[in-house]
């Protein structure tokens, strides 16, 4: 099952396909690890075994004071992290699972970085991991400023009235759709159908999409917390950037892309989800090559060796988060009842509010 999973997403692409190497026979043997670690093992030619089964393993799930979190969350480095200490010049990228986090982190790196834009590595896109996942001392030891991405709902990310909060949230059949695509890379076997219901009753990573999306939608007018929809940097990226800039610093940020044209034009390609994909897959291909030369000289430690292989995981997850970037995907996956489902629950949810002016065009 987990197999034909994986088969028909290498088929997705026939330059892909170009890279693909065959699977040692003895990889077959592991239908139990997760997708992605399967798909990966494919398409850069690397074994992962050990390392799939200690992080993609399928396992249930972690509860950290009511919140369920991945697997692959440490419940101590998740606890470090919501007592994680902002700084005035701090920028949160907030969003419910797969809203356009990756997608909005690579903006603000690179609008926090744009007097350095023309010599930086890859344009910034990489795998800076989100601050649940990482910790909160570890994210003391980011440069500064920081752009910090997260997950966490309201109640739960640290707070300071001086640093800056960017929420993304994006429409939730789409997002439903997406975080089964993703749940798929992280091992669930299951059906669409099946995640719906998941989604739909909250037995998901990060709980309740609608329960996320209210305890931010209630800061929306905080001066430090700037309200976002994915579709409204799919349709306009170029304002939404400059919205964003001036949110963070007007005059240090915005002005220089007013002025620049070109300058704001290269935020714009170097955060498309076209270029972001191309150096993602770039990079991990790169690292994957790396590995394996690496692999050969016997003077590595083995610490080394896993060093290197974590390096090419981080790079192969980030293009893995990385998968459409449309509008409307929905369309393709939803029936009639799960529209309808989805809908009344919505209505129920965010009643008393304008949130069901939001997405007239996409739901």
């Amino acid at each position: 099952m987990i197999l034909n999973d994986v088969d028909r997403k290498v088929n997705r692409s026939n330059s892909e396909n170009r890279n693909i190497i065959n699977l040692k026979a003895e990889l077959k043997q592991f239908s139990t690890r997760s997708v992605i670690t399967t798909f990966n093992e494919r398409k850069y030619g690397i074994s992962f075994i050990n390392m799939s089964q200690q992080w993609f393993g399928l396992k249930p799930p972690n509860f950290v004071d009511g919140l369920r979190i991945p697997q692959v969350f440490k419940p101590e480095t998740f606890r470090s992290a919501i007592r994680y200490k902002p700084l005035p010049d701090d920028v949160f990228i907030v969003t419910y699972p797969k809203c356009g986090t990756t997608w909005t982190h690579q903006i603000i790196c690179l609008i926090l970085k744009q007097k350095e834009l023309c010599n930086l590595d890859n344009k910034l896109f990489g795998e800076d991991p989100s601050l649940e996942l990482r910790g909160g001392e570890s994210t003391e030891t980011m440069p500064r400023p920081r752009a910090i991405k997260t997950h966490l709902p309201f109640h739960f990310t640290p707070w300071s009235d001086q640093a800056k909060y960017i929420h993304i949230t994006r429409n939730p059949k789409d997002c439903c759709v997406s975080y089964y695509h993703h749940s798929l890379s992280d091992g669930f076997n299951g059906s669409f159908d099946q995640f719906f219901e998941m989604f739909l009753s909250g037995d998901v990573d990060f709980g309740d999409y609608f329960d996320h999306l209210l305890g931010w939608y209630e800061h929306r007018n905080d001066p430090n917390v700037l309200f976002v929809t994915y579709e409204e940097i799919k349709e306009d990226p170029g304002t939404v950037i400059l919205k964003m800039a001036s949110f963070i610093n007007d005059e240090k940020y915005a002005e220089p892309l007013r002025k620049d044209p070109e300058l704001l034009n290269e935020v714009v390609k170097y955060s498309s989800f076209q270029y972001m994909k191309e150096a993602a897959s770039k990079r991990a291909e790169e690292k994957a090559k790396e590995y394996k030369k690496q692999e050969l000289n016997s003077v590595n430690t083995l610490a080394q060796n896993s060093e290197i292989k974590i390096d090419v995981l981080k790079i192969i997850n980030v293009s893995n988060l990385v998968r459409k970037g449309v509008v409307g995907d929905w369309r393709s996956h939803f029936s009639e009842e799960q529209c309808a489902r989805l809908e009344q629950k919505f209505t129920e949810k965010t009643k008393g509010t304008d949130l069901a002016n939001i997405w007239v065009k996409h739901m």
